[in-house]
């Protein structure tokens, strides 16, 4: 077991010489180190705090500490400083898939086959819970996110693609949620490999993105929105411009250069104390029309982006792809109305429909199932896709993709949009044989 009051002691002593360092070459008129330079150093810093700490303990007539533990304990300190502390290893841990905290001893770990087990504390009290959440937001993401009495929620992407929720002062302990990012660079097929959908609807979804068709992926929490979301826009050929826009960056499609070479991401940026300097989400989606994109994905739709989203895919930005919660497929309009009536538009229900007719192709639906005959304890599937076919007085739809006995989605209805699809390789006469 690694001594976490040493981790936090020689930690410190490493800190205290990496600002000394600091200090010096500003006094020398020398550039500020990158992060990876800095990061770099401090593991020669650590090193040498770990060298004083052998001889000190030598000195007092202590056996020093063994090569492995004295390995390890570099990482601890190395994670504190610019990691995420003893959490680092939950986050190394590729089977790990939730991690929620309802303080700092209270810890509880989901795993991808939906076992679910106590972990040890990750902070030796609720303060220094605190202290590492705030140094998170001070240093992920494009722009520091404060986390204090003032501004209690934060919501940030960690250095490994996992995304982190926490809240302070609106309950009885800092809570934090954090979600893995299992499947960073998925596609379609590995999607049909883990029986998430078949390969005719593999197919269909490849043929709607070629077609450069605007289509919403919706449904509950943990259901895999973002995962499919990812697997969607790794369709999308590398030549085109894509621009991302999220409350937090999650998709990270710039991180895969040999897919998508030009692609620029925004992220909402919350306003300061005095309430100034925010950029809301709606405001983001506005200027990336003006950013020359080939296509604009919309990370989660939460609240009044929604008008500008669906305006700009009605005014010719086609291919677009968002998420958004819902509880199955026909209730994303009825999801979209609400928010649309809170944006501020002020958008009556009945025009909200008339601009999804006019701007949505297909809603893709995605359920979490804790069916053991879905091969296993827990399984997410694509369960629906409706299409979007006209209005009157409301929009009208049609479910071409229905939920089979297992809960999987299977050919059910017409395409309208066939003839179309089929130029990109769709074949809508195949209804798969299952599995």
């Amino acid at each position: 077991m690694i001594d976490h009051g040493l981790v936090r002691t020689l930690r410190g002593q490493v800190a205290d010489r990496l600002n000394e360092q600091r200090r010096r070459d500003q006094l020398a008129g020398l550039a500020a180190m990158s992060t990876d330079d800095e990061r770099e150093y401090a593991r020669s810093l650590i090193v040498q705090v770990l060298e004083d700490h052998a001889r000190y303990e030598m000195a007092e007539g202590r056996t020093p500490l063994q090569p492995d533990v004295e390995a390890e304990l570099a990482g601890a300190i190395h994670s504190a400083l610019f990691g995420v502390g003893r959490l680092q290893p939950l986050l190394d841990d590729p089977e790990v898939e939730n991690i929620d905290i309802n303080g700092c001893d209270q810890v509880f770990v989901q795993y991808g086959d939906g076992s679910e087990e106590r972990h040890p504390p990750v902070a030796e009290n609720d303060e220094e819970l605190v202290e590492l959440i705030q140094v998170l937001g001070a240093h992920s993401g494009l722009s520091s996110r404060p986390f204090d009495s003032a501004n209690p929620q934060l919501d940030l992407r960690l250095p490994d693609g996992s995304r982190l929720s926490a809240v302070m002062n609106v309950c009885a302990r800092p809570s934090v949620s954090i979600r893995k990012a299992r499947m960073q660079k998925v596609f379609l097929d590995d999607l049909v490999g883990n029986e998430t959908m078949t390969p005719d609807v593999a197919e269909f979804l490849k043929a709607a993105v070629a077609a450069r068709k605007n289509i919403m992926i919706a449904g509950a929490t943990n259901s895999g929105k973002t995962t499919m979301l990812r697997a969607l826009a790794n369709e999308i050929p590398p030549h085109e411009r894509i621009i991302t826009v999220e409350r937090a960056l999650e998709l990270g499609l710039g991180e895969t250069a040999d897919l998508h070479p030009n692609v620029v991401g925004f992220e909402e940026r919350l306003p300061n104390s005095e309430g100034l300097g925010g950029v809301t989400m709606a405001e983001l989606v506005r200027r990336s029309l003006r950013m020359n994109p080939s296509r604009v994905i919309v990370g989660e739709v939460l609240g009044d982006e929604i008008v500008t989203m669906l305006n700009a895919m009605s005014q010719g930005n086609d291919g677009s792809l968002s998420t958004i919660h819902a509880n199955s497929s026909v209730e994303v309009f009825n999801r979209i109305a609400t928010y649309a009536l809170q944006a501020r538009e002020r958008l009556p229900v009945e025009a909200t429909h008339l601009l999804v007719a006019g701007a949505l192709d297909f809603v893709v639906f995605m359920r979490k199932h804790n069916d053991a005959h879905l091969g296993g304890t827990q399984a997410r599937v694509v369960e629906s896709i409706r299409e979007v076919v006209g209005f009157d007085a409301q929009v009208l739809s049609s479910e071409v993709f229905a939920p089979d006995g297992q809960g999987r989605a299977v050919a059910h209805a017409p395409i309208s949009c066939a003839d179309e699809l089929a130029q990109h390789g769709y074949d809508p006469a195949v209804h798969g044989g299952g599995w």
